[in-house]
């Protein structure tokens, strides 16, 4: 599994850790593949502060992420970015697999 998180999301994420005082230690963020959008997947993105059965941790510099089992399926050489551009401001997924993807970007489909 190939879960890439480009040097913007990483600051970011640190950024919305600092505000809501969220620590490595304390929470890690989960990252999820769930139904949804106009393609049928969406990415969700959280804090949690608990592993669960069938969770696999990546840790990217001091961040560690939870992935389930389900959406570790969907996560081989995806990239985690982040943008405040003409585009739209804030998280998005890239990802090598998708075989469509809707207008607004948010959802993707295999």
């Amino acid at each position: 599994m190939t879960l890439r998180i480009t040097p913007r999301a990483l600051e970011r994420i640190r950024q919305i850790a600092e505000g809501e005082a969220v620590t490595s230690q304390s929470h890690l963020l989960r990252v999820a593949v769930v139904p949804g959008g106009c393609s049928g997947l969406t990415y969700d993105l959280g804090w949690d502060t608990a592993m669960r059965d069938g969770d696999e941790i990546v840790t990217v510099e001091e961040l560690r992420i939870a992935i389930d089992r389900r959406s570790m399926l969907y996560m081989e050489d995806v990239e985690l970015d982040f943008t405040d551009g003409l585009q739209g401001k804030g998280f998005h997924f890239q990802n090598a697999q998708a075989a469509r993807t809707c207008a607004c970007g948010e959802s993707f489909g295999l």
